[in-house]
């Protein structure tokens, strides 16, 4: 029998895990790199991005050349990337730590 106020009170958790979950991806950092740390990205989890670092050497090795620029955009690419997938996986784990218990179907 359907009752309306174990319901709202179901919602009502649901909103708070919500919000939990929202504060923990706010405070998860993750950091990627590329070219053998030559650029690095942090991300938090809700996937921003918060710095990016680029190593002075792979800077100033570049000698204006069109290739080098290419290369160096390629790592940035390919960094913030690879923070995106950490992010991605922050996430997962998160959620399945906070939900994990309720045995949804696609969390673990």
């Amino acid at each position: 029998m359907f009752n309306p106020l174990k319901m709202a009170e179901m919602m009502s958790q649901a909103n708070k895990l919500q919000e939990e979950m929202k504060q923990k991806l706010e405070q998860t950092v993750v950091e990627g790199s590329s070219g053998g740390g030559a650029v690095n990205a942090t991300m938090n989890g809700k996937k921003q991005l918060l710095k990016l670092k680029i190593d002075p050497a792979a800077v100033t090795s570049l000698s204006g050349g069109q290739a080098d620029v290419e290369m160096l955009e390629d790592l940035i690419v390919s960094a913030v990337n690879d923070a995106g997938r950490k992010a991605d996986d922050a996430i997962q784990a998160n959620a399945q730590a906070m939900l994990g218990g309720l045995n949804l179907p696609g969390l673990g």
